[in-house]
């Protein structure tokens, strides 16, 4: 373990099971290190274990399936730098195990189903991102993971998916009102009645007007761009590849969009778009290409989930560069 950390800083990190939390997470680490990062499973405050949700009918995305009390209590035990007894919840076994000792740490990660529901939790997070799949992109992936993998037969998978449905619209969805960032995958516009959904339209937006966040920008703040960047700079096979930015209004609130729609060929060539991006947060140009190359094998990383996983991890250390650097310079105020 580090040494104590002067200022806990909360990432919030949203979305159903299967859109790609866990990819992220992984690319977190790579960015701040295990030591420094400690990563909370919100499933560990399921108040009701597997065998009681079945007999009351009452779903994991239920609130009521989860103590937030407990879970309010302990996030703020954490970011005041005092150390916490969480419960474990199995999912080998479905039941809820003893409870572990979590020290504070510099960045404690909260993800799961519900980071931003309750409004004192979502109060201590510092910097959050939802991850928000289509339903057409969900189902696809889901049967390709469930059926490929598990032997599930397709009716029973898309059975699945329409059971959670009016429990994750109710419960889940309404959170990506108060990400900071939202990364949306979506079917692309570039083949005409795709169903295959291997290439991926995706879109990063950011909150504008929050203290410290600048967004991310191509070519002009505050113009609106359509960029299609193949050609002797950029590789790109059928059906190519389009960029797009501007702005929009999301929930009442503005936000910067950033979209990229179609795959990337070679990754190397992927620093030819980073260069025309500005506000990328990076240490030095070709930060992001970088990382997105030291894994190449992670899902995504030759399309927008993982180009724009990588620059909302990039925001993430610039927030938590910014508020630990405060925190010190008002200490020595003092």
């Amino acid at each position: 373990m580090t040494n104590k950390p002067e200022r806990v800083v909360l990432i919030g990190v949203a979305g159903d099971s299967g859109c790609g939390k866990s990819t992220f997470l992984r690319r977190l680490i790579d960015l701040f290190g295990e030591d420094l990062m400690t990563v909370i499973c919100l499933d560990d405050y399921h108040s009701l274990d597997r065998k009681q949700r079945k007999e009351t009918g009452i779903t994991a995305l239920d609130p009521r399936a989860n103590n937030f009390d407990l879970m309010y209590e302990q996030i703020k035990a954490l970011k005041s730098g005092q150390a916490i007894d969480k419960p474990i919840y199995n999912h080998e076994t479905g039941l809820i195990d003893p409870p572990e000792r979590i020290e504070p740490n510099h960045i404690i990660v909260v993800e799961g189903l519900h980071p931003l529901y309750d409004e004192r939790v979502r109060s201590l997070i510092d910097f959050s991102v939802y991850f928000d799949i289509s339903d057409e992109v969900k189902i696809a992936w889901k049967i390709q993971r469930d059926m490929a993998e598990r032997g599930h037969r397709y009716e029973d998978v898309l059975a699945q998916i329409n059971s959670r449905k009016p429990d994750f619209d109710k419960f889940i969805e309404p959170q990506r009102e108060f990400a900071d960032v939202v990364l949306q995958v979506l079917p692309t516009n570039l083949i005409k009645n795709d169903t295959e959904r291997r290439v991926l339209r995706v879109r990063m937006l950011q909150r504008e007007g929050k203290e410290g966040f600048e967004p991310t920008y191509l070519f002009d703040e505050g113009s609106t761009i359509n960029w299609t960047p193949c050609g002797r700079k950029l590789t790109c096979s059928y059906p190519g590849m389009q960029l797009y930015y501007g702005s929009d209004v999301y929930y009442g609130r503005y936000v910067s969009v950033l979209e990229v729609d179609g795959q990337f060929d070679n990754l190397e060539e992927v620093i030819y778009i980073e260069t025309h991006l500005s506000n990328t947060s990076t240490k030095y140009q070709g930060e992001l290409t970088h990382l997105l190359l030291q894994h190449r094998e992670y899902p995504g990383s030759n399309n927008g989930t993982g180009f724009f996983q990588v620059l909302t991890g990039l925001k993430m250390r610039a927030a938590y560069e910014r508020l630990t650097t405060t925190e010190a310079k008002l200490a020595v105020q003092v």
